[in-house]
């Protein structure tokens, strides 16, 4: 995974902490919003060692308060 990759993987994480969620809820949130997914994936998004495709981003996005684009930017832009 590229830098950009392993920089959304950590905002994600960043933006999860700061919401005082843990994996579980995150996941949990993404789920109901019709993007079903685990917290073993959430994990392996977060530690990038699985690929967090279109679909994923934006789900997790909306979970997480936020606009897509501050997850591929980085956390300077939360």
């Amino acid at each position: 995974m590229g830098p950009a990759g392993i920089r959304t993987a950590h905002t994600i994480e960043i933006l999860r902490t700061e919401r005082g969620l843990a994996q579980r809820q995150l996941a949990d949130r993404v789920t109901a919003l019709g993007r079903p997914m685990s917290n073993t994936m959430l994990s392996r998004i977060e530690r990038a060692q699985r690929r967090c495709d279109v679909d994923d981003l934006v789900a997790i996005a909306e979970a997480l308060l936020v606009s897509p684009l501050v997850l591929l930017e980085g956390p300077s832009t939360a």
